[in-house]
């Protein structure tokens, strides 16, 4: 018996998890990865690393980051505290869906999980305070490889629910995509 379902997105290889939580009057347990389960939605690698973040204010925009090859790496985004806007950003090269974004709402409420390709860009909004995240990635970080895409680049245009609250001033400074960019190349 699968512990999750996954749906596809309009963006090839993202794809939302959904667990099933097994409960009763104490609580539940819920399985938060599972190789041969997730290889359906695309996991397709080991994980290399595990972070947790915790983002304290409401309205606080994180991203939109990515690491390019050898060390592009998929994530499976987790929200185990509070509710966020989790969003992916496609920049592979060729991708039909070229600079489009996908948002959903991860929450500790809803159990879900977005499953992030190699290519792709990730950041969040917070819905509520004290947000925490669990990220399983494929690689481990390498601050050389890692890329930075501002979240507010109108060339993307990522709708944001809330009024953005604040960003750490790396990503505020993060560069605007040039006209001509057409993607990288995995």
């Amino acid at each position: 018996m699968s512990r999750f379902s996954t749906s596809e997105t309009p963006l090839a290889g993202v794809a939302v998890v959904e667990r099933r939580r097994i409960g009763d009057s104490r609580g539940f347990l819920s399985r938060l990865f599972c190789a041969t389960e997730l290889r359906a939605a695309g996991w397709t690698r080991p994980v290399a690393q595990i972070n947790h973040t915790l983002t304290r204010k409401r309205g606080t925009v994180r991203g939109m980051h990515f690491q390019t090859a050898p060390h592009a790496e998929m994530k499976l985004v987790t929200c185990l505290r509070g509710a966020v806007w989790d969003v992916a950003v496609d920049l592979r090269a060729g991708s039909a869906t070229l600079l489009r974004w996908y948002g959903t709402e991860l929450s500790a409420d809803n159990g879900r999980a977005l499953l992030i390709p190699e290519g792709c860009a990730h950041g969040f909004q917070t819905f509520t305070d004290d947000c925490e995240l669990l990220y399983c990635h494929s690689a481990p970080y390498v601050g050389e490889r890692e890329g930075l895409v501002n979240a507010v680049d109108p060339r993307i245009g990522i709708d944001w629910p809330l009024p953005i609250a604040e960003r750490s001033e790396r990503d505020r400074d993060a560069a605007h995509l040039p006209s001509e960019y057409s993607g990288i190349r995995l």
